[in-house]
């Protein structure tokens, strides 16, 4: 894709607005792993803590102005990683992971108010990237809902098929289910693949 000149200008001389990013999906699926990566390959930073516990991120989480360079073309992103999301979230969930019934408790209602939050953000985001793990079935509710209000909305959405480098992972599964959607297969852990995700974010997260 050739870049125009006003493309140009705006990016040359830092004049384009930053794109609001959202990293979105359900629970464990490597949202912030994602993140992180993102974040460490453009800023030398990270922007939040993985765990195996569910919902660990509570909260969206940011990280403003991160400048991606790709084929000739710069893009300035605000990377929001966004809470998991859940169609259903039970505190006795966390107990299995040695978490106490009381902490457990406020975990689970911060991560109800987290879910809420995440779905608001809908309405302030401009591109979505719309995480699934390979080695799982992609026809959830969550994944429904998630890209059926993105289609609503008219977000842009890159399908990020992350944990491809799992032995059980399946990714031409997600690519068959969502084929109407811009896909690319990563794994978020190793940084496999991650220069075509950045060449999808520069030609379908702009404005």
């Amino acid at each position: 894709m050739k870049i125009g000149i006003i493309d140009w200008f705006l990016d040359t001389f830092g004049l384009r607005k930053p794109i609001r990013l959202g990293i979105y999906g359900s629970v464990n699926v490597g949202k912030t792993t994602l993140a992180n990566k993102i974040a460490l390959d453009w800023t030398g930073e990270e922007i939040g803590s993985v765990s195996a516990v569910p919902h660990e991120t509570r909260f969206v989480q940011k990280k403003e102005r991160v400048e991606i360079k790709h084929g000739g073309r710069k893009i300035t992103i605000n990377l929001l990683d966004m809470p998991g999301l859940a169609t259903k979230i039970d505190y006795r969930d966390f107990l299995k992971y040695g978490i106490k019934r009381k902490e457990a408790k406020e975990r689970a209602k911060e991560a109800t108010q987290g879910v809420i939050e995440a779905i608001k953000w809908l309405n302030n985001v401009d591109a979505v990237l719309a995480v699934m793990d390979a080695t799982k079935d992609p026809l959830t509710q969550v994944n429904a809902t998630l890209l059926g209000n993105l289609e609503a909305k008219n977000i842009p959405v890159i399908i990020v098929i992350n944990k491809i480098d799992l032995k059980n992972a399946k990714p031409e599964n997600i690519k068959e289910v969502f084929s109407q959607y811009p896909s690319v297969e990563i794994s978020a852990l190793t940084g496999k693949n991650m220069d075509k995700l950045y060449e999808m974010i520069a030609k379908y997260a702009r404005r």
